[in-house]
């Protein structure tokens, strides 16, 4: 198996650089691997919303940090690739908790890198949410 072309600090430090938002979730990499990773979201009162569960937002932001840390193990420190796609189904509706991102790479081309994350309420392993994306990555790498 292949090593990921980026650290797991590396990815961090990227991500909340370029999207300081991010950091402000405090999401946790549990594993990194070349084309694959876990990636946790630890649950804080704001992202609950009426109902007594995770907010659409908070998942959907999930599964976008998870394709980026799935793009960047691939091709290393690349800043400016970008999501230019993102579709999500929400498929039952999770308690408040820790959120797990399962990312894995489905296909890489020249330009665009396609993913998927699966996401669960940890430690529970049926998916409450998947998630499809597309990133493009910079002409000049």
């Amino acid at each position: 198996m292949r090593k990921p072309k980026i650290t797991v600090e590396e990815f961090l430090e990227l991500a909340t650089e370029g999207v300081p938002y991010v950091g402000l979730l405090g999401c946790r990499v549990e594993r990194l691997a070349h084309g694959e990773i876990d990636i946790r979201l630890p649950w804080r009162d704001l992202l609950e919303r009426p109902g007594g569960t995770v907010c659409g937002p908070a998942m959907m932001a999930l599964a976008d940090i998870a394709l980026y840390g799935v793009v960047l193990s691939l091709v290393g420190r690349v800043p400016l690739a970008v999501t230019t796609d993102l579709n999500i189904h929400f498929l039952r509706r999770p308690e408040p908790g820790d959120l797990l991102g399962r990312g894995r790479l489905i296909r890489a081309g020249r330009t665009l890198v396609v993913g998927e994350v699966a996401i669960a309420r940890d430690p529970d392993p049926r998916p409450v949410a998947h998630a499809v994306g597309t990133y493009i990555l910079p002409a000049e790498r």
